[in-house]
C-alpha cells in the first residue's frame, strides 16, 4: 500500500481549505468574484473552449480509424479486469451521472422555448432543441474524456508509468515528470477534478431537494440543499470503504439498470411514436450539422446563451476529464484502443440521445398540448422538470421516488469515484491507494459543493468549471500530441527486441521519452 505523495497532496489540500475558508467567510465578495470571473472567461476564452473540444474530437475519431487502433491497453496477452457490461456501467455512471438526470427533461424544453437560432415554440424550434441537446451531450464530452483516459491507460498498463496525469507528459519531459512539472500537473488535475465533481454534486443536491419537496414537502432552498449534501456525502463514505469492486461496481450497475427502467417506462407511458420520431429526426439533424455546430461562435454577439449552455458544458466536461479519465483508465486494462473508443464514444452518446428523446420529447409534447403548465415550472426551477414530466404519467409518486433514488446513487458514485481518482493522483498514481485519504477527498468534495452553492449557487458552479477547464484543456492537447509520438514508436517496433530497437534509433529516451528494459517494458 503506497502512501501519499506530499508534493501533490499537501498543495491540493491547501487549495481546497483556502477556497472553503474564503467562500464561507467572505460570501458576498466570493459571489461578486464568481460572476465577474465567469463574464471575463466567456468574453475572452470562449473561442478556446470551442476549438479545443473540437480538436480533441477529431483526434479521437482519427485514432479510432488509424492503424494504432489494434494496440492493446496492457500487454498483448492482457485481458479485461471487468466484464463488458460492468465496464460500460461504470464508464457511463462516471461520465454523465447526475447531469443527464438533471437536464434530461429540462434542456430540450428550454431550448424549444428560447432557441438561439429560431423562433420559439415552432417546428423549427423542436429540431434546434434536439440538435443542441444532442450536441452538448453527444460525441464531444466523450471525446474529451477519451483524450485523457486513452493515453493514461496506455502509459500505465503498457509502459508501467504511474496512474496519474503527469504520465501523459512522459513523451515530452521524460523522467522530469517525477519532479516539479509532474507535481504541478497532478495538483492542477486534482483541483480540477474536485471542482468538476463538486459542480455535479451541487446540481444533484438541487434536484434531490426538488424530489424530496414533491415526495415529503421538504422546503426548497440553499439550507435544505446543504443538509442533503452533508447527508449523502456521509453515505458516499460507506461506498468509499467498500472499494472499487464492491461499492462503485454494484452501485453503477444498479443505477444504469434503474435508468433503463425509467427510460422504458417513459417511452411506453409517454408519447411513444413522437419520442421515436424525435430521436431519429434529432440524430439526423445533429450529424448533418455537427461540423458547423462544433465551431459555431457567433462573433460580435453578447454570447449569453452560449455562456449558459455550450461553454458551461465544454468547461464542465474538461474540468471533469481528469476524474473520468483517470477512473476510466483504471478500469480499462486489456481493451484495444479501437474497442475503447467505440464503446466510450459511440455507445454512451446513443444512450444519452435516447434518454433525452424520451424525457425531453415527453416534456415537449406536454407543452405543445398545454398539459400541466410544464414550461412555467421548468423556467422557474429547471431541477423540477423531471418530476413535472413524471407527474403527468401514471404511478407518478412511485416514479418520483425512483427518480430521486437515481439522483442520490449517482451522487454517491460521483463522489466515490472522484475521491478514488484524487486519492490515486495524490498517492503518486498508485491504483489501490489508502482508503483514509479517499475519505478525506470524499468529504472535501461535499464541502466544496456546499460552499459553491452557499456562496453563489449555479453561477458559482459554472464559474468553478470555467476557471479550472482552461489549463486542463491545454494539457489535454499536449497529451494528445505526446500519445501520437509514443504510438508511432510502439507500432514501428512491435515485436522487435530491445537491442534491435536501439540499433534502429527508436524506443529510447531520445525518441519519445520512454526508457525500455530488456523485455521492452517501460520503466516508471
Amino acid at each position: 500500500m503506497q502512501g501519499m505523495e506530499p508534493w501533490v497532496f499537501l498543495p491540493s489540500a491547501a487549495a481546497v481549505i483556502l477556497f472553503v475558508a474564503f467562500g464561507a467567510l467572505f460570501t458576498d465578495t466570493a459571489r461578486s468574484m464568481f460572476q465577474a470571473l465567469q463574464d471575463g472567461i466567456v468574453e475572452t476564452m470562449g473561442w478556446f473552449y470551442i476549438l479545443s473540444t473540437t480538436l480533441l474530437l477529431v483526434f479521437v475519431v482519427w485514432l479510432m480509424f488509424s492503424r494504432f487502433g489494434r494496440i492493446r491497453l496492457g500487454g498483448e496477452d492482457s485481458r479485461p479486469e471487468f466484464g463488458y457490461l460492468t465496464w460500460f456501467c461504470m464508464l457511463l455512471s462516471a461520465g454523465m451521472g447526475i447531469g443527464i438526470v438533471f437536464f434530461g427533461a429540462a434542456e430540450p424544453l428550454l431550448h424549444y422555448i428560447d432557441p438561439p437560432n429560431a423562433e420559439g415554440r415552432t417546428p423549427q424550434a423542436i429540431r434546434e432543441a434536439m440538435r443542441f441537446t444532442f450536441f452538448h451531450w453527444g460525441l464531444h464530452p466523450w471525446a474529451v474524456y477519451s483524450a485523457l483516459a486513452l493515453p493514461l491507460a496506455y502509459f500505465h498498463f503498457r509502459h508501467k508509468l504511474p496512474l496519474a496525469p503527469r504520465s501523459l507528459l512522459y513523451p515530452l519531459l521524460g523522467e522530469r515528470i517525477h519532479g516539479a512539472p509532474g507535481h504541478a500537473v497532478d495538483v492542477l488535475c486534482t483541483v480540477g477534478t474536485l471542482f468538476g465533481v463538486a459542480t455535479s454534486l451541487g446540481l444533484g443536491a438541487i434536484q434531490v431537494n426538488g424530489g424530496f419537496n414533491r415526495l415529503f414537502g421538504m422546503p426548497q432552498g440553499t439550507g435544505s440543499q446543504l443538509l442533503l449534501i452533508a447527508g449523502i456525502t456521509v453515505v458516499a463514505t460507506i461506498s468509499v470503504v467498500s472499494g472499487l469492486h464492491k461499492g462503485i461496481r454494484l452501485l453503477s450497475e444498479f443505477n444504469i439498470g434503474l435508468s433503463v427502467l425509467i427510460f422504458l417506462f417513459v417511452l411506453i407511458a409517454g408519447p411513444t411514436v413522437f419520442i421515436l420520431e424525435l430521436f431519429l429526426e434529432g440524430l439526423g439533424h445533429y450529424l448533418q450539422t455537427l461540423p458547423y455546430t462544433s465551431l459555431h461562435i457567433n462573433p460580435g454577439t453578447s454570447g449569453e446563451w452560449r455562456a449558459e449552455w455550450t461553454l458551461f458544458y465544454w468547461s464542465w466536461w474538461i474540468s471533469w476529464s481528469p476524474f473520468v479519465g483517470v477512473f476510466v483508465a483504471r478500469i480499462s486494462k486489456g481493451r484495444t484502443l479501437r474497442e475503447f473508443i467505440v464503446t466510450a464514444l459511440l455507445v454512451p452518446s446513443l444512450g444519452g440521445f435516447l434518454w433525452f428523446a424520451a424525457l425531453g420529447g415527453t416534456a415537449l409534447q406536454m407543452d405543445i398540448s398545454g398539459v400541466g403548465g410544464i414550461a412555467d415550472i421548468v423556467q422557474k426551477n429547471e431541477s423540477l422538470a423531471l418530476f413535472a414530466v413524471l407527474e403527468q404519467l401514471p404511478f407518478h409518486r412511485v416514479t418520483w421516488a425512483l427518480a430521486t433514488l437515481l439522483v442520490i446513487i449517482f451522487f454517491v458514485t460521483s463522489s466515490d469515484s472522484g475521491s478514488l481518482v484524487d486519492d490515486m493522483v495524490t498517492s503518486g498514481g498508485h491504483p489501490n491507494p489508502p482508503k483514509l485519504q479517499r475519505l478525506f477527498w470524499a468529504l472535501a468534495e461535499g464541502t466544496v459543493a456546499a460552499v459553491l452553492l452557499y456562496a453563489g449557487g449555479l453561477t458559482a458552479l459554472r464559474t468553478a468549471s470555467l476557471t479550472t477547464g482552461i489549463p486542463i484543456a491545454l494539457f489535454l492537447l499536449i497529451a494528445a500530441y505526446g500519445l501520437v509520438r509514443a504510438l508511432r514508436v510502439d507500432y514501428a517496433t512491435e515485436g522487435v527486441p530491445t537491442a534491435e530497437r536501439l540499433k534502429m534509433g527508436v524506443g529510447d529516451e531520445t525518441e519519445y521519452g520512454l526508457s525500455l528494459d530488456e523485455k521492452g517494458e517501460g520503466k516508471s
